[in-house]
């Protein structure tokens, strides 16, 4: 089979299109032929080989999981002996990053892993929903209880968990305010934002307007910045950004909340625990994921090279094989 492999640390030329053998799926395991997988923030990470958790992860020298690729969707080929949930021919779609192995035409994954996908949803559309989305989720709604009637500012509100979390919060009657680089303010707009600010002119920390809830999916400053953004009471919710600053927020957020009242919490990402709430949501029509472009597994180096550059508007996906 085709897949995209590494095997040094470094930027998007270290990815090469090789053929490879074909996995075997464990008793616990289904083969998966995938039509489409999506790129995540960590993918980018384990291929640097950055921050230097990843590398007591993944290999200290060199990767010893040379296939990234997390957020697939595909139809089941075969299924091992002590699989109960799914058959071959049914087309699933969840995120791998327990294991890996996506960015290929093949990949085995375990029952827990996957959901069965909408019928109306493409498999492109499938694979920009796992990770992004369940950050989108457990940030607004499980960890940030966001309510009717508050402001809410999502920081990088253009990447995947932004357009995700602005369809989220519409759903829940909020006025949102998203920040990201200008080109991306039209979009932020047609999503329905009611402000957009772009980061390279305008600091949100100190324009004097508070909100209720921060959803930040960069996490660039210190965590001292925010309290002046937020409310009496309001929370601060960080999905990812640099290692330092995430520790941070995870060290003195139990802090500063004691003694201001303002909350700052870290999100643990719990995998694929929502796909049947995206599932819903997208079969009623209330969710939908926004995809830039379309890339081939043959492209994924020039695709890695501009997710590296920021400039991609939600999700960036990889058609593998044909829908």
């Amino acid at each position: 089979m085709k897949a995209a492999v590494y095997t040094q640390y470094g930027d998007a030329h270290q990815l090469q299109i090789r053929e490879v053998p074909r996995p075997a799926p464990k008793e616990n395991e289904v083969l998966i032929r995938v039509h489409a997988v999506s790129i995540n923030d960590w993918d980018w990470q384990l291929l640097l080989g950055i921050p230097f958790a990843n590398r007591m992860i993944n290999g200290l020298f060199k990767p010893k999981r040379q296939i990234l690729g997390s957020d697939i969707a595909g139809t089941i080929e075969t299924v091992g002996k002590k699989v109960t949930q799914f058959k071959p021919g049914d087309a699933v779609f969840g995120d791998l990053s327990e294991s890996w192995g996506g960015f290929a035409e093949y990949v085995c994954a375990r029952e827990k892993q996957l959901a069965l996908k909408p019928k109306a949803m493409t498999f492109e559309e499938a694979a920009a929903i796992p990770q992004a989305g369940m950050l989108a989720v457990q940030g607004l709604i499980d960890i940030g209880r966001v309510q009717s009637g508050q402001t809410v500012l999502m920081n990088g509100a253009g990447g995947g968990v932004g357009t995700f979390g602005i369809q989220i919060l519409k759903m829940h009657g909020v006025e949102a305010t998203g920040v990201d680089r200008a080109e991306k303010l039209p979009l932020l707009q047609k999503l329905g934002y009611a402000h957009a600010i772009d980061y390279t002119q305008v600091d949100f920390t100190r324009t004097g307007t508070r909100y209720d809830l921060i959803l930040d999916t960069k996490t660039n400053r210190s965590v001292f910045t925010y309290l002046k953004a937020l409310r009496p009471g309001g929370k601060y919710v960080t999905v990812g950004g640099s290692t330092g600053r995430l520790l941070q927020v995870a060290l003195l957020g139990p802090i500063i909340s004691l003694f201001t009242g303002k909350k700052f919490r870290l999100v643990i990402l719990k995998l694929n625990k929502d796909l049947q709430y995206m599932s819903e949501q997208f079969t009623t029509g209330k969710i939908k994921p926004v995809i830039d472009g379309k890339f081939s597994l043959d492209e994924l180096p020039q695709a890695m090279r501009y997710y590296s550059e920021g400039h991609q508007k939600g999700k960036i996906v990889i058609s593998v094989m044909g829908s």
